[in-house]
């Protein structure tokens, strides 16, 4: 029995494999997958606590930055909770968030095959594919969201269909090329067809990254596949069944009618309303913010004033990450949230620039910065991380390529100094 085959017998690597797969696998398609991952991830790292402490341990150097601005979030918040009348359940996503490091941990102490994430990615990204296109064809409706909202769901699924180009370096084969490139237009057709257009803002950021990172795309075959995903992506446009071409003219549209003063009851006009509200807010209190309820009580004079449209009331946020960060915790609950965007990216930036990394480094990280910048896309138009699941999503994700980009760093340290001593030897 060969090396690959016992570590494939390992049940600690098999069983944690088997839960790696089903996080993303089963995110979209039912109301507790990624609820249900997250406390397995935490339950199982408490069985490997001793080597999950002793990784983290050991590559803290690395990992420092993004672990402490989880941390920020989640002790600021509970601050705010304790200084504000603000309800318990405040704290409950950004702890999830910071407990999401014991998926880092457990990859690091198991080691388990990345495959298994990489086809729980592709499988994830088709049959949410499935879902709303049978919702959207058989059903007739006109924004599917699956069991989540949808554009919470079209941003989830193109995140899983730009991870799945990233799978594409990871691949040993020419042929296998195949499965992640259907999970990519997979992931991007979910998206489409959910009807969401604050997803196009990451892919066009994502677009840019990957003509950044060309270098890395393994053969010219790979670089076919992505410039065909991003190709398909824009000729959705010209396909009227997709209702791309109209969600555009309709967003041009309530543009025009907000600032020749219309009515801002519009998808985009009741965006740009809560904008100029958040302006207002934020001048007054631009330190630690009004918190999630505080700062409706400062709206409703303004809107009895005339000053802003009632519709900003009936919005549970300000569709915008940035704004919706700066009015409820200031200037450092802004920190706190472009940290957790911030420390990432500048993790995975870093991973992609090192010198003689393996395909395998670079398929982690540039899935990982791929992960980071598409949620910075959404937040431009929409409060993602207001949503638990779109909140666990991503630090699930980001906190398990992490642990993969660490375990092939160390593998191909590990077989680098081998070759090196054999190279030596007579």
């Amino acid at each position: 029995m060969n090396n690959n085959s016992i570590k494939l017998a390992d049940p600690k690597q098999a069983v944690i494999g088997v839960l790696i797969f089903l996080f993303p696998f089963l995110s979209l398609i039912t109301p507790f997958g990624i609820g249900l991952a997250s406390f397995t991830f935490l339950i199982a790292a408490l069985f490997f606590l001793k080597p999950g402490l002793g990784a983290l341990r050991r590559h803290w150097r690395e990992v420092r930055w993004v672990v402490i601005f989880f941390a920020f979030n989640f002790f600021y918040t509970v601050a705010c909770f304790a200084l504000r009348d603000q309800s318990l359940g405040d704290v409950e996503k950004p702890a999830r968030m910071l407990f999401a490091v014991s998926a880092m941990m457990l990859v690091m102490a198991v080691k388990p095959e990345r495959k298994s994430l990489w086809w729980g990615v592709i499988g994830g990204a088709f049959v949410a594919m499935l879902l709303v296109g049978y919702q959207r064809v058989v059903l007739g409706e006109d924004r599917p969201g699956g069991l989540l909202n949808a554009i919470t769901f079209g941003d989830i699924a193109l995140s899983l269909g730009l991870i799945a180009l990233a799978a594409m370096i990871d691949v040993r084969s020419v042929r296998k090329v195949f499965w992640p490139a259907i999970g990519a237009l997979a992931g991007l057709a979910a998206s489409t067809l959910t009807g969401t257009r604050g997803g196009w803002l990451g892919l066009v950021l994502c677009g840019l990254l990957f003509i950044q990172y060309s270098h890395v795309l393994n053969n010219r075959r790979v670089r076919a596949v992505v410039a065909f995903t991003f190709a398909f992506m824009a000729a959705t446009y010209f396909v009227p069944e997709t209702g791309v071409r109209e969600r555009v003219r309709q967003g041009i549209l309530d543009i025009t009618t907000y600032f020749s003063g219309g009515s801002a009851f519009t998808n985009v006009g009741v965006r740009l309303e809560l904008w100029k509200a958040a302006g207002i807010l934020i001048e007054d209190a631009a330190v630690l913010g009004r918190g999630e309820e505080g700062y409706r009580k400062v709206l409703e004079p303004l809107v009895r004033e005339g000053e802003l449209d009632p519709v900003v009331l009936e919005m549970p946020h300000f569709h915008n990450e940035a704004l919706q960060a700066m009015v409820t915790g200031g200037v450092v609950g802004f920190a706190a949230w472009f940290g957790m965007i911030l420390a990432p990216f500048a993790f995975f930036t870093r991973a992609m620039r090192v010198k003689n990394a393996s395909k395998q480094e670079f398929a982690t990280a540039l899935a990982g910065i791929l992960l980071v910048t598409s949620y910075f896309g959404y937040g431009l138009t929409e409060v993602i991380f207001w949503s638990v699941k779109g909140a666990m999503f991503y630090a699930l994700m980001v906190f398990l390529l992490m642990g993969f980009y660490l375990n092939a760093k160390e593998a191909n340290a590990s077989d680098s100094s081998r070759h090196s001593r054999e190279g030596g030897n007579p």
